[in-house]
């Protein structure tokens, strides 16, 4: 992500100047000038969302709190507007099984952007979470939600992906994160501007 370092094997963190491709840069390090193995998980949540927006890690025509794309992603989904985020080229609206991955994509990045790195996953709880939400049964995932939308008394009365939504709804509030296929997770974070 634009910062080498040699890191020894037992070392928590390393100490350098400021350096690294902004957008991608843990803000911890920026305030404490320290690499640890949780910074590479923030940068990776900044690439998660790349992928499922397609937006640049900076842009300066966006407002001033959300310049960086991990802020403009976080305010987004704590707003319960991931659909504002997303492509719509990747066909968010019209495909369950991308619309489904998407949503868990964007409940991992969600994590790997806490401000305070430890309640980040690690590494290696970033691709088990990855590994799951390749491996899940999205048809069946879609059958069942047919079903109980067929189940439901007033089916005019519910919109469109309303119950694929909700996880990200529940991230409104930054004290709780949603519960997910991938897991449940908490978040003592708040959001703060990024910039850097």
């Amino acid at each position: 992500f634009g910062l080498s370092r040699l890191f020894p094997l037992d070392a928590t963190h390393v100490s350098t100047a400021p350096q690294g491709t902004p957008g991608y840069l843990d803000p911890e390090y920026r305030k404490y000038y320290q690499v640890t193995n949780k910074s590479d998980v923030y940068s990776f949540g900044v690439v998660l969302i790349e992928l499922i927006s397609s937006l640049p890690p900076i842009d300066i025509s966006r407002d001033e709190g959300e310049i960086n794309l991990s802020s403009y992603a976080m305010n987004k989904i704590q707003q319960g507007a991931l659909e504002e985020l997303v492509d719509q080229k990747l066909g968010f609206k019209s495909d369950f099984k991308v619309k489904r991955m998407v949503i868990l994509v964007a409940e991992l990045a969600f994590q790997c952007l806490q401000q305070e790195k430890e309640i980040r996953p690690s590494m290696e709880e970033v691709l088990e979470a990855l590994k799951r939400i390749e491996s899940m049964d999205y048809e069946a995932m879609e059958a069942e939600e047919m079903s109980r939308g067929l189940q439901t008394s007033n089916p005019a009365s519910r919109t469109a992906g309303s119950e694929v939504e909700q996880p990200l709804r529940n991230a409104q509030n930054p004290n709780s994160l949603p519960k997910s296929e991938i897991g449940s997770w908490t978040s003592r974070s708040t959001i703060s501007d990024t910039s850097g």
